[in-house]
C-alpha cells in the first residue's frame, strides 16, 4: 500500500494518458449515437468484473448511504452525462480535429478546485494556485497554438463546445464525489459499483433519446472498438485513475489530469500527422513542469492521506 500511496500522482497521470487514446478509438464509432456507445461500453465493463462482485459482495454493504448517493450521482454526472456529451461533441466535428473538444480539459480543473474547495474542504495553497494557473495558461496554448479556437466547422464546432463545457462541469464536479466514495474503500470496488449503475443511466438517455434500435444494431467492428475502448480508456483507465485519486486531493488530481490535452497533441502528430509548432512546444514543457511540480509536492498526498474528505 505504501507503494501506491507514493506513486499515486503518477497513477492519475498514467489514467490521464490512457485518455488521450480515447478520441483515436471512438472516432471508429462516429454513426452510433452516443448514448448507445457510453451503455455498452460500461456494460463491457460491468460484466468483467462481475466475477468480482459476486467474490466480494459484502464489501459493497460496508458502503454508507453517502457514499452510495456519491456513487451515484458519479455515475450519472461522470458516467453518464459527461461522457454522453463528451462522445457527441467528437462527433460534431466528424471525429477529426481535437481541437474544440480537448477544450473541456481546459475547463475541468477549474469545476473540480472549486468543487473540491467547496465539498471537500481542500485547502489552496498560493503555491498551488500559481501553479494551476500556469499549468491551465500551458495548457490552452498546447491546445490552441495561435491562440484562438478553431471555429471552421460553423454550428458543428460550436455546439461541440457547449457539449464539452458540460463534459467538463460534469467530470470536474464528480472528481469531488469521488473522492469522497473512496474513502475507507476499495477503489476496485468503487470503480464496480459505478459501472453497475452508469448503464442504468445511460440506458435511460438511449430511451429519451429513442435509440433503442440501435442497441442491437452494431456490427462486428464497432463491438471491437468498444471493447478496446473497455480494456483501455474506459475501464482500466477509471481503475487506474481511482487508485491514484484515493491518495491524492482532488484539487491536485485535476491538474495532473492536464496530461491529456498534453498527450493528446503528441497523438495528433505520430497517428494524424498534426505537426506541432514551436508554441506548443513551449507550452508542453512548461505545463510538464507545473505538473512536475504539482506531482512531487508532498501536501498532494500528505493531506488526502491526513483525511482532508468531508465527514
Amino acid at each position: 500500500m505504501k507503494h501506491v500511496i507514493k506513486f499515486a500522482p503518477l497513477l492519475v497521470i498514467a489514467a490521464a494518458l490512457l485518455w488521450s487514446l480515447d478520441g483515436l478509438l471512438r472516432r471508429h464509432l462516429y454513426e452510433l449515437p452516443a448514448s448507445v456507445i457510453v451503455f455498452w461500453e460500461h456494460v463491457f465493463g460491468f460484466v468483467l468484473l462481475l466475477p468480482l462482485i459476486i467474490a466480494t459482495f459484502k464489501a459493497f454493504k460496508k458502503f454508507t448511504k453517502r457514499q452510495w448517493l456519491s456513487v451515484g450521482l458519479v455515475s450519472f454526472l461522470s458516467g453518464a452525462v459527461g461522457t454522453i456529451a463528451y462522445t457527441a461533441a467528437l462527433g460534431r466535428v466528424n471525429y477529426i480535429s481535437f481541437s474544440v473538444v480537448v477544450l473541456l480539459q481546459q475547463l475541468n480543473p477549474i469545476f473540480a478546485i472549486a468543487a473540491a474547495a467547496a465539498l471537500l474542504r481542500e485547502r489552496l495553497s498560493k503555491r498551488f494556485i500559481i501553479l494551476s494557473i500556469v499549468a491551465l495558461a500551458a495548457a490552452y496554448v498546447v491546445t490552441f497554438p495561435n491562440f484562438t479556437v478553431n471555429f471552421a466547422t460553423g454550428t458543428g464546432t460550436a455546439v461541440a463546445a457547449l457539449l464539452a463545457l458540460g463534459a467538463a462541469a460534469s467530470w470536474g464536479i464528480s472528481t469531488a464525489f469521488s473522492r469522497y466514495a473512496l474513502k475507507d474503500t476499495s477503489p476496485i470496488h468503487v470503480t464496480a459499483a459505478r459501472f453497475g449503475l452508469t448503464p442504468l443511466f445511460a440506458l435511460g438517455f438511449v430511451l429519451l433519446s429513442g435509440s433503442s434500435s440501435s442497441l442491437g444494431a452494431l456490427t462486428a467492428s464497432q463491438w471491437k472498438y468498444i471493447a478496446a475502448i473497455t480494456f483501455s480508456t474506459g475501464l482500466v483507465a477509471l481503475a487506474i485513475y481511482y487508485y491514484g485519486l484515493k491518495f491524492v486531493l482532488a484539487s491536485r488530481a485535476a491538474i495532473l489530469e492536464l496530461a491529456w490535452p498534453l498527450s493528446a497533441v503528441f497523438v495528433g502528430y505520430f497517428w494524424l500527422s498534426e505537426r506541432l509548432t514551436t508554441t506548443q512546444l513551449v507550452g508542453s514543457a512548461v505545463l510538464l513542469g507545473a505538473i512536475w511540480l504539482i506531482a512531487r509536492d508532498k501536501k498532494t498526498v500528505a493531506e488526502a492521506k491526513a483525511g482532508s474528505v468531508a465527514k
